[in-house]
This record gives C-alpha cells, structure tokens and sequence, in this order.
C-alpha cells in the first residue's frame, strides 16, 4: 500500500530485498583486497605503458620518451579509470586481480554491478588515495568492510571462497532465484 504525502511523494524503502539476499556472504579480507588490488595496479601498468609509449610517439612525435608512473599525468588516471570500471562492469565486479584474489565487488542495490557503479568505484579508488590512504584502512573498523569505493558505488566485497563453499543463494550470485513452490 502505497502512502501519499501532500505532495504525492514518500520515501521507498527498495533495496531492503536485496540487503537481505546478501545478509550472511563473507567478506573479504584485508588481505585479499589487497592482492587484487595490487594485481589490478599491476596489469593497468602493463597496459598503460605501450598506450603510453604510442601515444607520445605516434600522436605527439616525440623523439626521446620518458614513461614514468606519476598520478598527475592525465593519461595514467584515464588508463586506471578505464581498467577498473570496464572490468568491473563487463565482470560484474570481479577485475582480474579480484578473480585472482577471489574476490567479488558486489552491489548492494541491484543484481549486477552497473555503470555508472562500476565508474563510481573506479573513482572511489582516488578518493581513498586522497584521503592519505585512510580510505582503505576503513575495512579495520567498519562492520561490513567498506572502503571509500565501497561506500561510494554502494558495494561490499565478499570472499569468494567462502561463499563457494557455504552455498549462497542463487540471487546473490547474480541468478535469479527459482521460484518456491508450495507443497514441496
């Protein structure tokens, strides 16, 4: 029953269910986390550098080039934004440092990680780095281990090996779940 205010609108509770599919998966460890992530930084090096490399070669004609990882160069965010959020997206919050981790970045409101979710939490990787690297130690104190990009995309990160193990319900795997029937 849907309640009317004196404006026609009221506040919908909407991710309750899925909060409930979700209540009880494990979560990552610190430890986890940081081998994915580290694996991530990793690979997104191994594809920035010949990006890198044919961009200042080919595009700016530049004769002596000198690569080096630097935070403030545009292209090395770009190449980190796009590693992350693609691979979010297209995995359903697993990069391959998460698969190597076995992790899975999961969201808190829908089934599958969106977009606009998958580019929050690319992004929320800077807003941890910015906040002194404060924003990752937040999995220490925070009851179900978000980080800044958690909080900032709506995610948690679950351990996968665990959750393989206990058998989680179809729905938090990103399944539908198959309908109850009575009598059975």
């Amino acid at each position: 029953m849907k309640m009317e205010t004196r404006r026609g609108r009221s506040f919908q509770l909407h991710e309750t269910g899925r909060l409930h599919a979700l209540e009880g998966l494990p979560l990552a460890t610190f430890w986890q986390r940081v081998l994915g992530y580290t694996i991530d930084v990793f690979l997104a090096l191994m594809i920035w550098a010949p990006l890198e490399f044919s961009w200042r070669r080919y595009v700016l004609h530049q004769q002596h080039i000198d690569l080096k990882w630097d935070f403030h160069e545009y292209g090395n965010l770009v190449v980190l934004l796009l590693y992350w959020a693609a691979f979010n997206y297209f995995g359903n919050g697993r990069t391959p440092g998460k698969f190597l981790a076995r992790t899975r970045a999961v969201s808190l409101t829908s089934e599958r990680l969106g977009l606009w979710q998958s580019i929050e939490r690319a992004l929320g990787y800077g807003a941890a780095i910015l906040e002194g690297g404060l924003g990752f130690l937040q999995v220490f104190w925070d009851k179900n281990r978000m980080c800044a990009q958690d909080r900032l995309a709506e995610t948690v990160v679950i351990d996968e090996r665990k959750w393989a193990r206990r058998g989680a319900p179809s729905s938090a795997k990103g399944q539908p779940e198959e309908p109850v029937r009575s009598g059975e």
